[in-house]
């Protein structure tokens, strides 16, 4: 019998997923993980804008950098014990499987293939992602109907793929894709004329015409060719690593919706505001017992990383150079589709 896991954004979203039995991983990933002192997560081959990109520094950062952050913080109580491992889209899978990574947060969605064939299982989703493409505006296209016989970039080894195969066939036109794997080369192709269109992901595109300062020579097509929930991403098998996956995208949402952050929590520490807050704060005991943390595991994550909103401003909104809207990726009480989990 499979064991049913969901919750957060996924119930919102109709994903529904059923874990396969423990049986090849043996719950040792948490025990893994501390042996080795540090966390191992995946990076970008290059920059993934808003997500994980090197700043002038050498730093990494963006939203799927700060969730690898959040689920360091959780098992060490301590970001920096984090390696972040780059690696392209294609890499993904084996860098899993091999033990390369112990938990993918690349921009990456929950898929039947992925989960039935690929042996993968996914956490709820962080991150509500539409498929949507740019074109040249000198092209004069009012919607993908109109691109009949055209080019498209398309990032190689990713789900965009098929999602604009089928798009196309199902609007009765022909499209020829250019396939390439890095997103600066395939950002490259298409803003040198390589490519009349580029498909991706719709926040991706937006911070692409951005960046480039051109915004009004493209323009992003009203078609939606899918919505996808984007997850953590580990290997069957050990549940409690997925419980602790879960429980961290959990906590970073439930502080956000108590007014939680990482400037106040101290001060909702000292004088908790209900039995739940006392307990997610490790003030009274049973928070990570379960899940093999100590008690503070989530206070940790919120003083040292921040709710869920400090991420998505510091990464992709309003602390960054993208300045982008929440939009569905916001909590339940104000216009979204994230809630947390129940704490008791």
């Amino acid at each position: 019998m499979k064991m049913m896991k969901w919750g957060a954004a996924a119930m919102a979203l109709g994903l529904v997923h059923f874990a396969a039995p423990a049986e090849a991983a043996g719950g040792k990933t948490l025990e893994t993980v501390k042996a080795r002192g540090v966390l191992n997560c995946t990076g970008h081959d290059g920059s993934f804008l808003g997500f994980a990109e090197v700043d002038d520094k050498g730093n990494w950062k963006g939203m799927d950098i700060d969730l690898c952050k959040a689920v360091a913080t959780a098992v060490f109580g301590d970001p920096a014990k984090l390696k972040i491992v780059p690696i392209s889209w294609a890499q993904r899978w084996p860098s899993l499987q091999s033990g390369d990574v112990d938990i993918i947060i690349k921009a990456s969605g929950g898929t039947l293939s992925r989960d039935t064939e690929l042996g993968l299982q996914f956490s709820t989703s962080y991150y509500l992602g539409t498929t949507k493409v740019m074109a040249h505006k000198e092209l004069n296209l009012k919607s993908l109907k109109d691109a009949n016989g055209g080019t498209i970039c398309i990032p190689a080894g990713s789900s965009q793929e098929q999602q604009v195969a089928a798009y196309a066939q199902k609007l009765g036109i022909k499209l020829e894709p250019v396939l390439i794997e890095k997103t600066e080369e395939l950002e490259q192709a298409y803003f040198s004329g390589r490519c009349d269109l580029y498909a991706q992901w719709g926040p991706t595109l937006a911070i692409a015409r951005k960046a480039k300062g051109k915004v009004e020579d493209h323009v992003i097509l009203p078609d939606v060719l899918a919505v996808e929930p984007e997850v953590m991403i580990m290997r069957q098998g050990d549940d409690n690593w997925v419980d602790i996956a879960n429980w961290t995208l959990s906590t970073l949402i439930f502080a956000e919706q108590e007014g939680i952050t990482s400037k106040n929590v101290d001060e909702i520490k000292a004088k908790p505001t209900s039995p739940q807050v006392a307990k997610f704060l490790g003030v009274t005991p049973g928070m990570g017992k379960g899940l093999g943390l100590s008690d503070d595991w989530a206070y940790n994550v919120i003083k040292k990383v921040g709710n869920y909103g400090e991420i998505f401003d510091r990464g992709l909104g309003k602390d960054s150079p993208y300045k982008m809207d929440r939009e569905l990726t916001n909590l339940w009480n104000n216009g979204g589709v994230l809630f947390p989990l129940v704490i008791d």
